[in-house]
């Protein structure tokens, strides 16, 4: 089955309704949002607010949003629709639209992997004849759905390209998918060579492709440790980055991790260089009145332990600590927590010489502070 803009909905296949009524068919007349989501899933979770007003918004234009929880992770689906239910009711006691929980896999095959969609969270609006709409993401549908319910939408060239767009989307990520399987067996064999052959094909297939561009610097550099042309690699990721603005953010968080992860060994990493690349990307992240590419949550571990070895011991501090606070706001995925609180506590433990607790949990330093440079600010000549 292919499911696309002007296809007849599927059906409501969910095993339990946790929130709302049941629902079994789409009703004629009534609009629908059916959004796949999971509480792991960090856009997802951002994404809840939003639906909750567009449910509120557009409830006399007779619009449905129908959460489908069709990807919970536990031992049992029983263990995954308890703890759903409680995670529900902690984190939104305001909802005001159906949640819906499978773990048969049903509702995945019948809309998710008829559309060719692989990523979560993933909107499909039914429309009130009961065909499709839209398929896309949820920050999408404030533009789509007031031309959904005055009946201009689904004739319009704008859906037309929009489920285009979608399509070739689709696409690429295929293509991306057959790319990995053939990167993977040579990681996991530990064939560096053979990895990278692969991976430069795909970069040469797909050459905006961040992740490929993250495992060709990883693999030249700390895995067959080819430094002079790792370091050409992340030069060029600075130079499209700062250059040419594209995806900067991204890029540059891949050279800060290449470079200053404090998981990977640095040692033989040629110093002089190393400092400079991280210099010159600090500069444009950090100091205020650069044309700045911003910082995210991905932003500080890297940019932290490069301020720690350049010295500069209240910069990194200050990174981790906002790390943290980002990280322990209670929207953010459990399971997100659970894989970075611990790094980011150790570390602030190393960086200020000191056992530090949070949450119950408590990191005793393992290392010395380095020297006297001043993160993201030229060395005074």
């Amino acid at each position: 089955m292919v499911l696309g803009t002007e296809s007849p909905a599927p059906s409501l296949k969910v095993e339990n309704w946790l929130r709302g009524e049941p629902l079994t068919n789409f009703q004629p007349g009534k609009l629908y949002i059916v959004e796949f989501w999971a509480t792991w899933c960090g856009p997802c979770v951002v994404a809840m607010p939003h639906l909750i007003k567009l449910q509120a918004k557009y409830k006399d234009e007779g619009l449905e949003v129908i959460g489908v929880a069709a990807s919970e992770q536990a031992p049992t689906a029983d263990e995954a629709r308890t703890k759903l239910d409680a995670w529900l009711t902690e984190k939104f006691s305001n909802l005001n639209y159906r949640i819906g929980f499978d773990s048969t896999g049903e509702m995945t095959k019948l809309w998710m992997n008829a559309s060719s969609s692989r990523w979560i969270p993933r909107s499909f609006v039914v429309d009130r004849d009961g065909h499709i709409g839209f398929i896309g993401r949820p920050s999408q549908i404030d533009d789509v759905l007031p031309k959904i319910i005055n009946g201009t939408w689904r004739t319009s060239y704008e859906a037309k390209a929009a489920e285009a767009k979608r399509i070739a989307e689709s696409q690429r990520e295929a293509r991306e998918r057959s790319i990995r399987r053939t990167i993977q067996p040579a990681m996991e064999a530990k064939d560096w060579p053979a990895a990278l052959s692969a991976v430069e094909e795909g970069i040469a297939a797909m050459p905006d492709n961040l992740e490929f561009r993250d495992i060709h610097a990883d693999l030249l550099l700390h895995k067959m440790r080819d430094t002079a042309t790792g370091f050409q690699v992340l030069r060029q990721l600075v130079r499209d980055a700062i250059e040419k603005r594209l995806e900067a953010v991204c890029r540059l968080n891949i050279v800060m991790r290449q470079l200053y992860d404090p998981e990977n060994d640095r040692a033989y990493l040629p110093r002089a260089e190393r400092f400079a690349i991280g210099r010159e990307v600090s500069e444009h992240i950090l100091n205020p009145g650069q044309a700045s590419a911003g910082l995210d949550f991905y932003s500080y571990r890297g940019l932290a332990q490069y301020c720690y070895e350049s010295g500069d011991k209240h910069r990194a501090t200050e990174l981790i600590e906002r790390a943290m606070t980002w990280l322990d706001d209670s929207k953010v995925p459990d399971a997100m927590k659970k894989h970075y609180m611990p790094q980011l506590l150790q570390t602030l433990a190393n960086y200020r010489g000191e056992k530090v607790c949070c949450g119950g949990s408590c990191s005793i330093s393992q290392e010395k502070s380095p020297g006297a440079q001043k993160c993201g600010r030229k060395e005074e000549t």
